[in-house]
């Protein structure tokens, strides 16, 4: 009997505080019939109006800038650039009603915010964001995911009841003001998944050891912890060991009633970080205005002292009762779609074993998985050559001449489209010069891309214009990443650390390659004193200033003739890893007096102009949009930069 006391004693302890920590009981949850009933109690809708409002004006801001509304001539108006759909079959449609489509978004966007024709809006910023974020995975990042996940979600809320003119126009005059609890349950939950996935995500050596985001530790922000602790522990406890924790629990704070005041302001400094450090628009501040969304359901109400009855009716956050009477079927409904998008933002962050096709050295498809940084790299070498096979001539294409982005140099879909794109403007261009030095038909394009995290990353013997892919397999002709060569990395930073102290104008750089790869490197003029060591494996060294090759083993050392090709092949059957140390002779040259000529440091706080660019951004979006009006009504034709 004493044992079944305790039982029951620790069953109610458990009970009592999940009830204190969730707001339910944990009977909500036995059946689906009791879930449907909690996520279909009527509740105020105050704070979702706010958020619905704050959440149109953020995109109304951003439109104009992240989606490049102030640049549209520049991302669209050239047909010869190269584009990234996610499906073959999209392509923008002309400069014109690439602005009037863009426009139309903007004031989808600012429909939301007022509340007006609420449903409309949403469908008016939904379906062109989602077109233009398919049209270029070029530009994909989590962040522009959330913003179309969140207007597809707002689209089915009630969150035009507050703040809105479609609840002043309505009949009943402010009076309904409730909404299912749902409406809440799922932005919420989006927010969780955007928190607790990338917290998941970051529980990895790359991360955890230091080694994803390198360096910000010198950064203003971290001044305080820099003089405490080190720019080299700052880095490792401050940026990646506190970014891991806090992205696990935050969500978990902040539903807590206890602790959500202190994780607001922790999540509030973490993002005003995040906006100095990052350049990544308006998502800091979409995070800190939908914050609200997880306090008491009416704390508009309550600041604002308005429709005190509506008020004190009001259940509180951690006080949903669910409804006594039997669910609906539409309710059930709405609870079954509830549960699957659910389990949808679950499994799609991990779904990279059935979209193979799209893996890299990170796996999955950036921007669907919730990889907040967890990796990053440096494309620090493109080549691009192009093999006329019938004419036996060669020739080396500008790597952005097509595209000002280097996205593609990453994935192996995007490389195979720019490769097409590359073809295609080839053709073009010998047609127009009239031209049989080069005959499009019988070339062959090869990459080969060096990353800073491993180096080598495309196999450069494949040719892709004829290249294999598949959304559903692996791509064979994308290089592994080099994880046997990881135990180097503490050698390595002592060695950059020990070469960038000889002078302030040497420089490093590590390179890892593959056994029977060979890397072909021209040395730019303006460094001087370049040595090649090999650090781990062997490699064989041969230049254009000589007929001799010399095999380097770990150690071994090598000069280098600046304004010449070099070749260094990989010997053996395991992989190298070797180093080029070197001077910037222009860095040298522009020194004056042991100290560098540079422009002044840029503000801490460039507010203002800050402020002078959105404004700027706004006057160039709108004079586009106008533009393209005027064109398709008129044929006023349309000014565009080059």
């Amino acid at each position: 009997m004493k044992d079944c006391s305790e039982v029951k004693k620790s069953q109610r302890r458990i009970f009592r505080i999940f009830r204190e920590f969730s707001g339910h009981s944990p009977e909500d949850f036995t059946s689906f019939e009791s879930i449907t009933k909690v996520l279909h109690t009527p509740v105020d809708g105050a704070s979702l109006g706010v958020g619905r409002m704050l959440f149109g004006l953020m995109m109304m801001i951003d439109i104009p800038e992240e989606r490049s509304g102030g640049d549209l001539d520049l991302r669209w108006g050239n047909p010869r650039d190269c584009r990234f759909p996610l499906f073959t079959f999209l392509a923008p449609l002309s400069l014109p009603w690439m602005g009037i489509i863009y426009g139309i978004m903007w004031f989808g966007a600012l429909g939301i915010c007022i509340g007006y024709r609420f449903r409309a809006s949403c469908l008016m910023f939904c379906l062109p964001y989602w077109y233009i974020f398919f049209l270029d995975k070029s530009s994909w990042n989590n962040h522009s995911y959330l913003y179309g996940l969140l207007s597809i979600l707002f689209f089915f809320t009630s969150a035009n009841k507050f703040c809105a003119f479609d609840a002043k126009m309505a009949t009943n005059n402010y009076r309904d003001t409730e909404v299912p609890f749902w409406n809440y349950f799922l932005l919420k939950f989006q927010f969780f998944i955007l928190y607790f996935v990338a917290g998941l995500k970051k529980f990895s050596i790359e991360w955890l050891s230091g080694y994803a985001m390198t360096n910000l530790g010198y950064h203003w922000i971290f001044a305080p912890f820099r003089i405490i602790l080190g720019a080299g522990m700052t880095d490792l406890l401050i940026i990646h060991w506190f970014g891991f924790l806090f992205d696990l629990t935050i969500a978990f704070f902040l539903i807590w009633r206890r602790t959500r005041p202190v994780a607001s302001l922790v999540a509030a400094a973490f993002h005003l970080m995040n906006s100095r450090l990052f350049t990544i628009g308006m998502f800091p501040w979409v995070c800190l205005v939908e914050m609200p969304l997880f306090y008491t359901f009416d704390w508009p109400r309550r600041i604002f002292r308005k429709d005190t009855k509506n008020t004190s009716q009001a259940p509180k956050d951690r006080e949903v009762a669910k409804s006594t009477s039997k669910s609906t079927s539409q309710q059930r409904l709405t609870t079954t779609w509830i549960i699957l998008y659910m389990a949808l933002q679950f499994f799609l962050p991990y779904s990279h074993f059935i979209t193979k096709g799209y893996n890299n050295w990170t796996e999955g498809l950036y921007g669907y998985s919730w990889d907040m940084m967890v990796h990053s790299w440096d494309t620090v070498l493109i080549s691009i050559k192009v093999v006329d096979k019938k004419n036996n001539h060669t020739l080396y294409v500008e790597p952005y001449a097509f595209s000002e982005t280097d996205r593609w140099t990453k994935h192996a879909d995007m490389a195979l489209q720019y490769a097409e794109c590359v073809h295609r403007n080839l053709v073009e261009g010998v047609a127009e010069a009239k031209t049989t030095e080069i005959d499009p038909q019988h070339v062959a394009i090869f990459f080969d891309i060096w990353c800073s995290m491993n180096k080598r990353f495309f196999d450069p013997r494949t040719d892709l214009l004829r290249a294999h892919w598949s959304p559903f397999e692996q791509t064979t002709w994308v290089l592994p990443l080099l994880s046997e060569l990881s135990y180097l990395r503490p050698r390595m930073a002592e060695i950059a650390e020990d070469v960038l102290m000889w002078n302030n104008y040497t420089d490093i750089m590590f390179i890892a390659d593959f056994p029977g790869l060979q890397m072909e490197n021209f040395i730019s003029k303006d460094l001087d004193n370049v040595t090649i060591t090999c650090i781990d494996g062997s490699v064989r060294v041969s230049s254009e200033a000589s007929d001799d090759t010399m095999t380097l083993t770990p150690g071994q050392s090598v000069k280098l003739h600046a304004g010449i090709f070099h070749r260094v092949l990989v010997l053996g059957e395991t992989p190298a890893c070797y180093m080029y140390t070197f001077q910037n002779q222009t860095m040298k040259n522009l020194t004056e007096g042991g100290h560098l000529l540079v422009e002044d440091e840029p503000p801490l706080l460039p507010i203002v102009d800050e402020l002078h660019h959105r404004w700027e951004n706004f006057v160039k979006f709108f004079a586009h949009v106008g533009n393209s009006l005027l064109f398709e009504v008129y044929g006023v034709p349309m000014p565009m930069r080059i």
